[in-house]
């Protein structure tokens, strides 16, 4: 396939697939710019992975892991971060800022995920988006056993923590 070609591909495959950009970066980050440099690193880790995408699995499971590894790596760092720089006409995550105009039961949600460690945050979001444990398993490199463990955990605290007992 021809750069052109390769990069038309890619493109639209992330189109098609953002919203797994805005749950990881909505999970892991707090503020806008923090969300931004986010995407961006994700999308820099994503273009550089791209050759080695292998179109017998699923884009969405390949992109998440990626998304999850790069999210992780980011919320670990404290001090220097590496920058890509976007044009404003190229703003990833517009919608992301839109976070107050978002239902009550939503924003609570995204608080308890921000108040998880790396790994729980992206379980959860991972089975918020409808993946089998087998795929987060999958995406996350532990036993399907432990998702369903960890799963049952998080549901449990969830439970605790929204009905205030």
């Amino acid at each position: 396939m021809t750069a052109p070609g390769l990069q038309k591909r890619f493109q639209t495959l992330v189109d098609d697939h953002k919203k797994i950009l805005y749950k990881v970066c909505n999970a892991y980050c707090r503020n806008r710019d923090d969300r931004d440099d986010l995407a961006q690193e994700i999308i820099v880790q994503l273009w550089r992975s791209f050759g080695k995408f292998d179109d017998r699995y699923r884009f969405s499971t390949w992109m998440y892991r990626i998304a999850l590894n790069v999210a992780i790596s980011f919320y670990r760092r404290d001090s220097t971060r590496m920058r890509y720089v976007v044009s404003d006409e190229k703003h990833l995550l517009q919608a992301i800022d839109e976070t107050k105009s978002q239902p009550e039961e939503v924003r609570f949600l995204y608080q308890f995920i921000g108040g998880l460690d790396p790994l729980n945050k992206a379980l959860v979001l991972l089975y918020l988006d409808g993946n089998s444990h087998q795929e987060i398993a999958d995406v996350l490199g532990i036993s399907e056993t432990n998702v369903a463990t960890k799963i049952g955990r998080l549901k449990k605290t969830m439970r605790r923590e929204f009905s205030g007992t």
